[in-house]
């Protein structure tokens, strides 16, 4: 463990050093007063970055609180930035690394291409590049931070269906999905996109798991914020793949356990209907849909499948139309679409991507790296007569932000055909 986090600090000092030169490089040609100020800027954030890397190796990251790991975070960003940017300094290097080999193979006389006007032109250039591409995305992935983190967008969207019972139509759902309230430093930012929840006036609200980071703990500021969600149907939810404590190392097995119980009583004691692997009735002047829950199921990347679709649905064939909770995405396409028993889940409504918290999401158009990943992973997908929506989150875990994939409350609407 030491070895690794020591590794990790040569890393962090190396990058910070060799970046170094580039800002050196960068200002050689401004005015002292300039020079002083920016030189002083870069030793006190290579100052920090270095001191967070020693701390790193005696105080190891998951021991970090909230605002440790928020710091931490925002500097381990300008420090990829600057990965990003050396990468033209390493171009310089090594198209000198291999001028001078050709020179020292044919035996000629090296001249150092740093002493000549075109080796300090070409230095320059890359340093410049260095610098550009270190300071716009960081100004962009610190601007997540500051404000992507709690821009919160409402996607309205009507869904028909041919089979809905009359009663239902018109009737609201708004999803939320990975809350992942460990990530947070206070309930104020919950509590605005609750409000904002409220407002649309919904007539259910369905959560479609990642409550929690790791632990049923990281609930406890956030109780009273999340007793805020009721609606005139009811609030249910189901578990995703982080409450289920996997990604913490525990005492022991009963230790596991006992988080995990903990966490379905705080649903309990916020109103929420947890539906592990189960089914119940919404019901409506005397008509009546069937809505599913079941533990998380995941068909990419080795996620856990705790799942069971057919303990679900049990029972539900003669309720005419189907809502299905189900945290990961995948399950629609490996499950839900495959097996011919359960063609008759009208709506799956997901969670679990975040849209990886990074891309561009524009009417007409939408790009994320986790697209690579997962087939369906943000807004309004169908396959056949049955649809599947993926919420893109309302918090965010690892990048403590967001940047073009805003954090979500989806407001669904059903209509009929």
């Amino acid at each position: 463990m030491f070895l690794r986090f020591l590794l990790v600090f040569l890393f962090i000092a190396f990058i910070e050093f060799y970046f170094f030169q580039a800002v050196k490089t960068f200002i050689q040609d401004f005015s002292q007063n300039k020079k002083s100020i920016i030189l002083f800027a870069t030793y006190f954030l290579m100052g920090i970055s270095i001191f967070i890397g020693l701390v790193s190796l005696f105080y190891p990251p998951p021991q970090w609180n909230n605002f440790f790991r928020f710091v931490c975070s925002v500097f381990l960003i300008i420090l990829l930035c600057k990965l990003i940017g050396c990468t033209f300094l390493i171009v310089d290097d090594l198209i000198r690394l291999f001028k001078w080999l050709i020179a020292l193979f044919k035996k000629r006389e090296i001249t150092s291409s740093i002493g000549s006007n075109e080796g300090i032109s070409r230095l320059k250039f890359f340093s410049q590049l260095a610098i550009a591409f270190t300071v716009i995305p960081a100004i962009g992935l610190v601007y997540g931070i500051v404000r992507g983190a709690y821009k919160y967008k409402i996607h309205k969207v009507n869904i028909s269906f041919p089979n809905l019972p009359d009663e239902f139509i018109g009737f609201k759902i708004v999803q939320l999905s990975d809350i992942h309230c460990g990530s947070f430093m206070n309930a104020d930012p919950l509590v605005k996109a609750f409000n904002l929840s409220l407002e649309q006036k919904p007539d259910i609200i369905l959560f479609t798991g990642d409550l929690v980071n790791n632990e049923a703990a990281e609930t406890k500021p956030y109780i009273e914020a999340f007793k805020m969600l009721k609606a005139p149907f009811g609030v249910y939810s189901c578990l995703g793949n982080h409450d289920y404590g996997d990604y913490k190392v525990w005492e022991s097995s009963d230790a596991k356990k006992e988080n995990l119980n903990n966490l379905k009583n705080i649903h309990a004691e916020c109103g929420w209907r947890l539906l592990m692997n189960e089914n119940v009735p919404i019901e409506k002047n005397g008509q009546k849909i069937a809505l599913l829950g079941v533990e998380n199921w995941g068909g990419n990347l080795r996620f856990p499948k705790y799942g069971k679709l057919d303990i679900a649905h049990a029972g539900t064939e003669s309720y005419p139309f189907k809502i299905l909770l189900s945290h990961d995405p995948s399950h629609w396409d490996y499950q839900v679409l495959k097996e011919t028993k359960y063609n008759d889940i009208d709506l799956t409504l997901s969670g679990h991507t975040h849209g990886m918290q990074f891309g561009i999401d524009i009417p007409g158009f939408k790009w994320s790296p986790v697209q690579y990943i997962y087939k369906n992973w943000a807004g309004l997908y169908k396959k056949g007569s049955q649809y599947l929506y993926v919420n893109r989150g309302l918090g965010f875990l690892g990048y403590p932000g967001r940047l073009g994939i805003w954090p979500e409350i989806t407001v669904i609407e059903l209509q009929k055909t």
